[in-house]
């Protein structure tokens, strides 16, 4: 996993062979950035990463200036991870919580300028997912929400949907 641009750019971080999670692609992840920076200006964003995986979004958004990132994973080897590469990077702007995201969502009060949500593709409530981060105040009034996922979901339909970007089998659905 690399850092594609910011004050981490071309950082690597050695994903260990037991993990379960499906990091967001570089390719994907680059172009997905390459989009937000013409739609959200992240420097000094307030920003939540549900479903953080390996936290390679996580990352990805404090190199690239975010004042706030917190980062819900419920795997403890996983948020382990996202702790020790924020550790090492020596930041104090990541905020890892290791807990299990639908209760995060349910308790948290705090508005996020961005928020980017990484599910496993088999979730079996992932069509859920927008109008429960949506639903309440998460998203401030100009946010953006993403929600990566795979091809057997459609959210077009949604009436906070604004478009999807597809790249390869990564699915990005964007939300206002």
């Amino acid at each position: 996993m690399r850092v594609i641009s910011g004050i981490y750019k071309h950082r690597r971080f050695e994903i260990p062979r037991t993990f379960s999670a499906r990091p967001t692609t570089d390719f994907a992840k680059e172009s997905l950035f390459n989009v937000l920076a013409n739609r959200i200006d992240l420097e000094d964003a307030i920003a939540l990463d549900l479903f953080a995986g390996t936290g390679s979004i996580s990352i990805e958004l404090v190199s690239r200036g975010c004042s706030k990132v917190v980062s819900v994973e419920k795997d403890p080897a996983h948020f382990s991870f996202i702790c020790k590469i924020m550790e090492t990077v020596k930041t104090d702007k990541c905020f890892p919580v290791r807990g299990d995201v639908f209760r995060y969502i349910e308790r948290c009060d705090t508005e996020f300028d961005f928020i980017f949500a990484d599910p496993p593709y088999t979730l079996p409530n992932l069509s859920e997912i927008p109008d429960l981060v949506l639903g309440g105040r998460l998203l401030a009034d100009d946010g953006i929400f993403v929600l990566e996922h795979g091809s057997k979901n459609d959210f077009s339909e949604h009436p906070r949907f604004t478009d999807m970007k597809v790249y390869g089998s990564v699915h990005f659905s964007f939300f206002k």
